[in-house]
């Protein structure tokens, strides 16, 4: 399997998850603060600021911005509870419900119900495709984006055999 840098900043073990998070290079780039995440992601809490480069002609948040930082969110809560199992985003809708016409914070919180299920159907197939609901609020509280992020979460063989029938 290829090198990557979320790969890298694991192995520093030194930097706290929050600061390995903050330093992986797109969300560095993008000025990413993580103002809380809990040890297994079940509460996580993300500052997407709002700057020069971010900010559209009208002076609101590239939806392309959003989209980054909220791909992988639910993907890497699954992984703290799922080892064994590969995570992908699967699928992901954002609504854009009001203009994020300043820094935008990320709520995402893992449902103990839904990590059950999930569990279950693991159990019971090898494989789920859990949909997670998040939002961005701007600084005045109001909620600007919604998000569904469906994971694909799979057994490490399925990939490989997926993969031998497909040709890739």
């Amino acid at each position: 399997m290829k090198k990557n840098a979320l790969r890298l900043l694991d192995k520093l073990t030194f930097l706290s998850p929050r600061r390995r998070f903050e330093l992986y290079p797109p969300f560095w780039l993008m000025r990413v603060k993580v103002i809380e995440m809990d040890e297994d992601w079940n509460r996580v809490r993300i500052l997407l600021p709002l700057t020069w480069i971010s900010a559209n002609h009208g002076g609101s948040m590239f939806g392309g911005y959003q989209a980054c930082l909220a791909d992988p969110v639910p993907a890497l809560a699954c992984a703290r509870h799922f080892p064994g199992y590969r995570m992908m985003t699967k699928s992901l809708k954002l609504d854009f419900i009001r203009p994020g016409n300043s820094d935008l914070l990320l709520h995402f919180d893992f449902d103990p119900g839904q990590k059950h299920a999930i569990a279950e159907e693991l159990a019971r197939n090898g494989r789920a495709d859990p949909v997670f609901e998040m939002a961005y609020y701007r600084q005045d509280g109001e909620k600007c984006t919604l998000i569904w992020n469906t994971v694909a979460i799979r057994k490490p063989e399925y990939l490989e055999r997926k993969m031998q029938r497909t040709g890739d």
